[in-house]
């Protein structure tokens, strides 16, 4: 995939997720494969002028770790200006704004789903910021603020003419938060607004079917996984060889998450040490466990992790114990194993009769 400047080697793209897409956890998903471009957590722009450690924390990054886009938030043209311009300085291969958080203590700023709301004003900080940079600046947005004011494809008109290369568009409104179903002819509506950019469409990519059916009936050029990825960090893979042959691939082994979940955390203590590694791979853990079948072992002990060591032998003792719901093959028996992810616009029934909450992540708000 192509926008701007950049060759991307594939058309699926890793979402920011606010205290979870750092450094550790794009290594992973780069290093299983099939992603074209990660971003980071979002960066409040006046973070990154004022030199707060915490906001360069957030936009770490290594050799491997490339492409990277940089996401951030604010709404004085100056400072995301100044702040992207600090990014490229970086090595960033693109800038995205952020224009879709439902999160107050962004939306209260200006930032986030409020510049949907003011299209004058949002189109012309972008055009500050694409006349400031040689790389691409795209835009993050959702539908609208509420199902009353779907403002997307006017705002997507709007940025295209200011010079964005490509949007990123959430099939929900900032009303919605994560619930409720993502509107797939919303995103439709938007591709069908611009002229000659890419539009990217996301929300609730958990299957690689779920991915493919948002590529069928939007016409959206690329697809954009955020909290699927963590369920399935092989959703990239996956969905290429689903569309390239038409076959599903199977979900990874146990065994294969196993490693893939050690790897992270190995990661996590490189990058942040030990003690902070351990004690923020408490919440990414979880995530890992839900397609374990029998987890309530796990989950009580890996929050009490304070040390590799202590992580990996509360590792064998929960291997042991999940030992009692296996067959002879070594597989879960039917009745214990995970329910199959199904996407909110792949429901026959009402999603808000149906749909099984996927958590919210909470973030390091204290940068926010």
């Amino acid at each position: 995939m192509r926008f701007g400047p950049l060759n991307l080697e594939s058309n699926l793209f890793l979402s920011p997720l606010a205290g979870y897409t750092n450094l550790p956890f794009r290594l992973v998903v780069r290093e299983v494969g099939g992603v074209g471009l990660c971003t980071t957590d979002l960066v409040n722009a006046r973070s990154l002028i004022e030199k707060n450690p915490k906001a360069f924390k957030l936009i770490e990054t290594s050799p491997a770790d490339s492409p990277l886009a940089v996401q951030l938030f604010g709404s004085v043209p100056e400072e995301m200006r100044d702040a992207a311009l600090i990014v490229e300085a970086r090595g960033a291969v693109s800038v995205d704004i952020n224009m879709g958080c439902p999160v107050k203590k962004v939306v209260k700023i200006g930032g986030g789903s409020a510049m949907m709301t003011e299209l004058d004003k949002t189109a012309a900080l972008v055009r500050g910021m694409v006349n400031a940079l040689k790389i691409p600046v795209t835009a993050k947005m959702r539908l609208g603020w509420d199902d009353d004011n779907l403002t997307a494809p006017d705002l997507a008109r709007a940025l295209e003419d200011a010079g964005v290369a490509a949007i990123f568009v959430h099939g929900r409104t900032r009303e919605q938060g994560f619930g409720g179903t993502v509107n797939l002819a919303g995103i439709r509506k938007v591709v069908a607004a611009v002229k000659s950019i890419p539009v990217i469409g996301n929300g609730d990519i958990v299957t690689p079917e779920a991915a493919k059916k948002m590529f069928d009936e939007t016409g959206c050029a690329g697809v954009s996984i955020g909290r699927g990825a963590f369920y399935d960090p092989w959703i990239f893979k996956r969905t290429l060889q689903f569309i390239s042959t038409g076959v599903v691939p199977p979900e990874p082994s146990f065994d294969e998450r196993i490693r893939v979940m050690r790897r992270h955390l190995d990661l996590m203590i490189e990058v942040f040490g030990e003690e902070m590694g351990c004690r923020m791979f408490r919440k990414v853990a979880p995530w890992y466990s839900k397609r374990f079948g029998p987890c309530h072992e796990f989950n009580k002990k890996v929050v009490q992790v304070r040390t590799k060591t202590e992580f990996q032998d509360m590792l064998d003792n929960y291997i042991r114990w999940r030992k009692q719901f296996l067959d002879d093959a070594g597989e879960l028996h039917p009745r214990f194993q995970p329910a199959p992810m199904i996407a909110s616009f792949m429901r026959d029934e009402p999603a808000s009769a149906t749909r099984q909450h996927i958590p919210v992540p909470k973030g390091p708000v204290e940068v926010w």
